[in-house]
């Protein structure tokens, strides 16, 4: 009885392997151009890397530049699951921002008119696509070809 529940409790503390969609050691690059003033205002969460089909679909954000960078509100589906998202975004480097309890986000990609932004992590964690309404096929198509040059699973992303 003893070894079936030390058993059972060894099974339940066992941890949920992490899903991982690029290999960290690939190279990655952010957008050195990106302006983050220009990303003020609300967007839709469009497509996301997720091990498996399905999970919570799409989120959205809203980014506001406050002192110290942009604040950041909103919920996301972050590999199959809907993550609050709530604090400061600071700008760390050209095209990346530490956000409040998640891994640093680096801006892959931005369309010149600030409509889609494609998100990423240098440890393949997650990755993600934002957009201001309804994203035409070429900016989807666009917004995937950077994170298969980021070195992310190809066909891996999407879209909600």
């Amino acid at each position: 009885m003893i070894l079936a529940a030390l058993v059972f409790l060894t099974a339940c503390a066992t941890a949920q392997p992490v899903a991982v969609f690029r290999p960290s050691e690939a190279p990655i690059w952010s957008a050195a151009a990106f302006q983050p003033g220009q990303i003020a205002g609300s967007w839709r969460q469009v497509a996301g890397f997720a091990a498996r089909p399905g999970g919570c679909g799409e989120g959205a954000v809203a980014f506001q530049p406050v002192a110290g960078g942009l604040s950041v509100s909103g919920m996301l589906c972050l590999n199959g699951r809907l993550q609050a998202v709530e604090g400061l975004a600071r700008v760390v480097g050209p095209g990346r921002l530490a956000v409040a309890g998640q891994e640093d986000w680096w801006v892959l990609w931005v369309d010149t008119g600030y409509r889609t932004l494609a998100i990423g992590t240098p440890s393949g964690r997650f990755g993600f696509v934002l957009d201001r309404g309804a994203i035409p096929p070429d900016r989807l198509t666009a917004a995937a070809e950077v994170f298969d040059f980021n070195g992310y699973v190809r066909g891996g992303l999407r879209a909600f």
